[in-house]
């Protein structure tokens, strides 16, 4: 499936569901990195939201941003090139082989933010391109068949249609603006009813340590969705690209060939597939961690707990080949999603 059709708006209207775009860059030799979403919630009550989000990281500081605005008022269309997206001052155009986003937030315009805790209400910006990498760029998707986007299980949709991108523009934040040219990420799309009741997941972008360009991508996931009413224990795929091999382990139900084990700030997930074994450990430092308010259309606000300078290690030994290990000190995206917050992460926007 191509990075356009991958990116294509799900929404019906009049139902139950929440969807998002977002794009992350980090800086190959620093733990600094950017996160900025688009997202639409509405609910059959008639609830119909845009959300514009934005995250910073600087392997000391945090700090995030989010505006509500009503769906109307926003902009998500589709047109042969790509999505045009605008969700208050925040635009994005996805575009089949890259793309940019805009836009500035404040402290002051967070839709019920307590901007008292903060000592200084903070504003952000930015500018930024970015361009598929040829090759680790093409779209990615977790599960074993693209049929299954538009199939009513798992309930929980997540393509990646730019897993390894580059970037230019500037990003400024706090007295401080960040060249963005050279750094390295992705760019994702998911949707359903609601957020998954629970989920870790993570994502890598690996590169040379002595030019920053990128040689392998790890993309993984670990989550439970509602089966009859009832919560599916622990579900777990896992993707590594390295050069011209693809390694996948996305046998979802195979629960017998899945180890996750899901505790903040850490996540751990054995797999075994058909093309061999891989061990995937990723950690985040929780003063280097946003907690986020991820509201659902008819269920009780879950908690994310999301980091973008998360270390990572991989092993995969392939049934032909040889084993490797890849390893990012500060790379990493590595998400929590909890029904409750957690008291080392503060505050909550």
């Amino acid at each position: 499936m191509t990075v356009i059709a991958q990116n294509a708006p799900r929404l019906r209207a009049g139902s139950d569901h929440v969807e998002s775009w977002f794009v992350r860059a980090n800086d190959p030799h620093s733990p600094r990195a950017v996160w900025i979403k688009a997202t639409v919630l509405t609910a059959r009550d008639g609830t119909a939201l845009a959300q514009a989000w934005c995250s910073v990281f600087d392997g000391q500081r945090t700090h995030a941003w989010c505006l509500d605005i009503p769906l109307a008022a926003a902009r998500f269309e589709s047109h042969p090139l790509g999505q045009d997206i605008a969700v208050g001052p925040l635009s994005m155009l996805l575009s089949g082989h890259g793309g940019s986003t805009g836009g500035k937030l404040s402290d002051a315009a967070h839709s019920g933010a307590a901007v008292a805790q903060s000592l200084e209400a903070q504003t952000v910006s930015w500018d930024l391109s970015f361009t598929q990498v040829a090759g680790l760029g093409a779209p990615m998707s977790l599960l074993p068949t693209d049929r299954l986007l538009d199939t009513a299980l798992p309930s929980n949709k997540l393509v990646t249609p730019l897993p390894v991108l580059t970037c230019t523009g500037r990003i400024d934040w706090d007295g401080e603006s960040w060249d963005l040219t050279g750094w390295h990420g992705m760019q994702g799309h998911n949707w359903g009813r609601e957020h998954s009741p629970e989920y870790a997941w993570g994502q890598c972008v690996f590169t040379d340590s002595r030019d920053g360009v990128p040689f392998a991508v790890v993309e993984a996931a670990s989550g439970r969705t509602r089966l009859a009413g009832r919560t599916s224990p622990l579900l777990s795929m896992l993707v590594v690209r390295r050069g011209d091999e693809e390694y996948r382990f996305d046998r979802v139900v195979d629960l017998w060939r899945q180890r996750p084990h899901v505790r903040f700030p850490e996540w751990t997930l054995r797999m075994r597939g058909r093309h061999g074994t891989a061990q995937l450990r990723m950690q985040a430092a929780p003063e280097q961690v946003v907690c986020l308010a991820y509201r659902n259309p008819a269920r009780a606000t879950s908690y994310c707990l999301n980091s973008k300078t998360a270390t990572v290690s991989v092993h995969v030994a392939p049934i032909d080949g040889n084993a490797f290990e890849l390893r990012s000190e500060h790379g990493g995206a590595l998400e929590f999603l909890v029904p409750q917050p957690v008291d080392t992460v503060s505050p909550i926007v």
